[in-house]
């Protein structure tokens, strides 16, 4: 038994490595540590080797004695993962669609706890039994003869707790308008606690503020993530500290979930290990499309932290996290963010608008008309095409609202690739044979050798179908590392955020407002 083994190790598709163990180890488990230190591995993993009796094929190594003198080994990575009730969208990706041998195990701590968008109606939550008792009481009395409820000091905390508490389940930083919707869903509900005066619920509207502020301190000093990374500003008993109004940190686009905390039972390191994985399955022929959905659910917090807190390089990004830049996980992490489907929203409302910007484009005079004119060329009217004529939209909607998209959208021959990526900073870069020619902005219809998003100067994604869907793609990696809006296509990202997707600000600046106007009239 005490005989020396000589290992092919097999630790990824393009890492074999051989290995001499002068003493053969008496249990898988010495075995495994071994392997450890030899080859430096950080994470924990179950072992296969090629059996004699199967022809050489692959079975779990449960007996240190199975193993012959010269074995091969396969390390198969165990991560200890969680399914979220997240659901990603579903979109094709050759590069997941295969299934690997990576064993998926039972969870270790609870999956993030995301959140949803703002609801339209709020549902005033039920409180305490004594106080739901109480106040049921009022609202009769209030029905019978409009007798106001006088509230006694403990029950009106009591409501308010409540209240702030279920608001906080879906904006840490609620607005204005939310406030509003959420008094006057209670007075609604508890028409007893109307207030006197012509806005019967303002008074409760000041007190949820204030309230809602309170309960952001309390949660500060738990170490909850979304509110806790915006303490250490300048107050009474931090006179030093940074100006309470400056680098702020909260959601502005209708990031639901902007800086989630981390999944209970796991911190840093184990997350870290879980990302490292990742990066090693990406580097795979045949990533296993499960497992990456699954640890890029679970490590979503720490992708948060890190972009939210550190802002790194776009380039870092891409090296750290190779799986976010699939076209699945791309709208997976839309998904994460905002609790929408990205792929699905963006396509429907694009198609809905189609045929009322078409009839826009056609009313438009001057420098703008003929820009649009030329755009419209493209469409074969007697059998219109999807991609041409979502295309023409998406190219159209940055000259009604002032952008210049020329710096954006760039079409290039192969031989000219190189290039023109030179002054591209962001945008989509379309790359057509030099035998087809290209009319620059107005070309639409390309049949394309390749379609790529360009951010901070670097190609992030490339052999994208079309058009659209690079558009679509680049919008999801803005939120995905938390990026400004070029200021370029300002306008026409923040309408595909405010309008389309109808994420942020309800108010809308006059050149936005006026086209959805146009659209809906």
């Amino acid at each position: 038994m005490d005989q020396r083994l000589l290992l092919r190790v097999i630790i990824a598709e393009d890492d074999i490595r051989k290995l001499t163990l002068n003493k053969r180890p008496q249990s898988i488990e010495e075995f495994k540590v071994q392997l450890v230190d030899k080859l430096s591995l950080q994470y924990d993993f179950k072992l296969q080797y090629e059996d004699q009796d199967f022809n050489n094929a692959l079975c779990n190594l449960t007996e240190i004695t199975d193993l012959p003198e010269r074995a091969t080994v396969k390390i198969i990575p165990l991560v200890a993962l969680h399914l979220t009730a997240l659901s990603s969208p579903t979109t094709t990706s050759d590069t997941e669609g295969s299934t690997a041998d990576t064993e998926i195990l039972s969870p270790v701590g609870a999956s993030p706890s995301l959140r949803q968008q703002w609801p339209e109606f709020f549902d005033i939550p039920n409180f305490s039994v004594d106080v739901e008792y109480r106040l049921r009481q009022a609202d009769l009395a209030y029905m019978k003869d409009e007798t106001h409820m006088t509230l006694p000091r403990d029950m009106k905390h009591d409501i308010l707790e409540k209240l702030a508490e279920t608001m906080y389940s879906f904006k840490a930083y609620p607005d204005d308008d939310n406030f509003s919707s959420v008094a006057k869903a209670l007075i609604s509900k508890h028409p007893c606690l109307t207030e006197p005066g012509p806005h019967r619920w303002y008074g409760w509207k000041n007190s949820l503020k204030f309230k809602m502020a309170n309960y952001r301190t309390k949660l500060r000093k738990a170490g909850c993530e979304d509110v806790a990374i915006n303490g250490g500003k300048r107050s009474k008993g931090n006179p030093e500290g940074e100006s309470s109004s400056k680098n702020i940190k909260r959601p502005r686009r209708g990031e639901a979930n902007y800086l989630p905390n981390l999944p209970e039972g796991h911190d840093e390191t184990s997350l870290e290990n879980a990302r490292m994985v990742l990066v090693e399955e990406m580097k795979k022929k045949q990533p296993n499309g499960t497992l990456i959905s699954q640890m890029m659910d679970q490590s979503f917090p720490l992708r948060r932290q890190e972009i939210v807190k550190k802002v790194p390089a776009v380039q870092n990004m891409v090296e750290r996290w190779p799986a976010l830049f699939i076209e699945r996980q791309v709208f997976a992490e839309f998904n994460r963010i905002a609790s929408k489907n990205l792929e699905g929203d963006f396509f429907e409302a694009l198609d809905q608008y189609a045929p009322r910007f078409i009839e826009l484009f056609k009313t438009k005079k001057g420098t703008v008309g003929q820009k649009l004119r030329e755009l419209m060329q493209h469409i074969s009217w007697m059998t219109p095409d999807v991609i041409v004529l979502r295309s023409v939209v998406l190219k159209g909607i940055p000259i009604l609202l002032g952008d210049d998209s020329s710096e954006f959208y760039k079409t290039c021959s192969d031989t000219e690739r190189d290039k023109v990526l030179e002054s591209i900073t962001v945008g989509v870069l379309t790359v057509v044979s030099e035998d087809n020619p290209h009319e620059g902005q107005s070309s639409v219809d390309l049949q394309p050798i390749s379609t790529a998003i360009i951010l901070e100067g670097v190609i992030v994604m490339d052999h994208i179908k079309n058009l659209p869907q690079a558009v679509c793609l680049l919008f999801g990696l803005t939120y995905a590392l938390h990026l400004d809006y070029p200021k370029c296509m300002a306008n026409t990202l923040n309408f595909i955020q405010t309008v389309m997707l109808g994420l942020g600000k309800k108010n809308l600046p006059p050149k936005l407002l006026t086209l959805k106007n146009s659209l809906l009239g």
